[in-house]
Parts: structure tokens; C-alpha cells; sequence
């Protein structure tokens, strides 16, 4: 059975997730729907409503899972090379989530310079455990990814709890009601679009805000 997982995407830069190259790809962060998400469910993202943001009830993305790799073999796959982060290159370079990758010298996790290393670009510790705490990389073929200028969602999607297909807050619902997750998909497909449709929430705030 399909189950439908909806979060806050509170950092919308183009990193958690990924939708550039295209694959939709979610590689760090939300461990908890990292372990448990499997292919042919869906994961969405919305809007934060902090008042620096004001993107609450709006989608940000929404990815239905076509496989789940291992950071080994995300980083050994000729398809995700372009998301390894450069980051003196463009902003969607920069922005690469294929940050992982096993050390056989040192049989530890390496961690490519990227937004999950420090600001000199060295390895973060709490990054790289919180990570890879969950080796599981959800990659999607299928997904529409808006940024910061998603529809809103409507307020019909709701289970028989009350749950809504939009969350707000922290955490996440994981939704099982199948007669939710057809609607959410005839709303979804309804909307006509694929794929990446528009930039990331925070490159709105620099010049040349649509540009890659």
C-alpha cells in the first residue's frame, strides 16, 4: 500500500531535496522518512510559514519515489555525477546533495565539501552522523518541483483523522488513506507540470533570482 509522507520544507535552497539533472533527489536531512519511504509512495514538501518565509500551505515539491539507493551506490552512479557539489561553480553546482562517500583507507564516511561541511569546507561531524545515520537515498523520475512558487494546496486533502496533505510544523504525517493519496494525484496531475518549474525559496533573495 502507498503511503503519502508531507513536511515543512523549512531551508528550500535547492540541497534537501535535490530536483536538478533530472532527478528529484532527497540525500540528506529527514532521516525518518529516508528510512522508511519505498518506491511508489510520495513525499511532499511545503512551505514554512516563518515570517521570514510566508510560503505556509504552499507546495514545494512533490516526488513519488521511483528507487532507493546507498550512498555508495548514489555516488557510484554515472546518472547522479552531475549533483556531486561544486562549489565555485553555478548555484545548482553548489547545491549538489551527493555529498557521501565511503573511505576504504580510512573506512570512515568522506563528506564532499558542500552545505553540510563547515564554512571552510571541512567535514561536519553532526552532518555526516546525522545523515548517514539512515543509508538510504530516495530518488524520484517522477516529481514536479516549484520552489518558492508552488499553487497552493488545497484544503480538501485531508484523511478521515483530519490530516492534512500539507503539514505545518515540525515532524511529518505519514498518510496511508488510499482514497487521499488518488486525490492528491488527480490534483497533482491536474496541474499539467513536471519536473523543475521554477527556483529555489532562497535564490529569490539574490540577483538574478531564476538563473542556475
Amino acid at each position: 500500500m502507498a503511503r503519502l509522507y508531507s513536511y515543512v520544507v523549512r531551508y528550500d535552497s535547492g540541497f534537501a531535496p535535490n530536483p536538478f539533472y533530472e532527478y528529484c533527489t532527497l540525500a540528506t536531512c529527514k532521516p525518518d522518512i529516508r528510512r522508511s519511504a519505498m518506491p511508489g509512495d510520495w513525499v511532499v514538501g511545503s512551505g514554512s510559514a516563518n515570517r521570514t518565509v510566508r510560503r505556509g500551505g504552499h507546495l514545494v515539491h512533490a516526488m513519488r519515489i521511483s528507487e532507493v539507493l546507498s550512498f555508495q551506490e548514489y555516488d557510484a552512479d554515472p546518472r547522479f555525477a552531475s549533483k556531486k557539489p561544486y562549489r565555485c561553480g553555478s548555484r545548482k553546482q553548489s547545491c549538489g546533495d551527493n555529498v557521501y562517500f565511503w573511505d576504504v583507507v580510512s573506512g570512515c564516511w568522506g563528506q564532499r565539501d558542500s552545505f553540510h561541511t563547515t564554512d571552510a569546507g571541512h567535514q561536519n561531524p553532526r552532518h555526516i552522523a546525522r545523515d548517514t545515520g539512515v543509508n538510504r537515498v530516495l530518488i524520484s523520475d517522477d516529481f514536479v518541483y516549484y520552489g518558492g512558487y508552488g499553487p497552493q494546496i488545497p484544503d480538501y486533502l485531508v484523511d478521515a483523522n483530519g490530516r492534512s496533505v500539507c503539514k505545518r510544523g515540525i515532524g511529518r504525517n505519514v498518510l496511508t488513506d488510499e482514497e487521499l493519496i488518488a486525490q492528491f494525484e488527480q490534483w497533482i496531475r491536474s496541474l499539467g507540470d513536471g519536473g523543475y518549474q521554477s527556483a529555489p525559496f532562497e535564490w529569490r533573495q539574490l540577483r538574478g533570482n531564476t538563473g542556475y
